[in-house]
């Protein structure tokens, strides 16, 4: 996982938690706050995207 998607995924997870604004994402960052949960972006950071995109078929 690139340091870009990690930060990216950190904006989001700002975002959703009312830390920073919409307005202020990247596109990349944008897309992950719309499809993605706040589980998921913390998977992310804490690098278990792997492990999330396995379980994510199940949900």
């Amino acid at each position: 996982m690139t340091d870009d998607k990690r930060k990216a995924a950190g904006m989001a997870l700002a975002a959703k938690r009312g830390e920073i604004t919409e307005s202020e994402l990247s596109t990349e960052a944008k897309e992950m706050y719309d499809t993605m949960s706040e589980e998921q972006l913390m998977d992310i950071l804490k690098g278990q995207e792997g492990q999330e995109g396995q379980e994510k078929g199940q949900e």
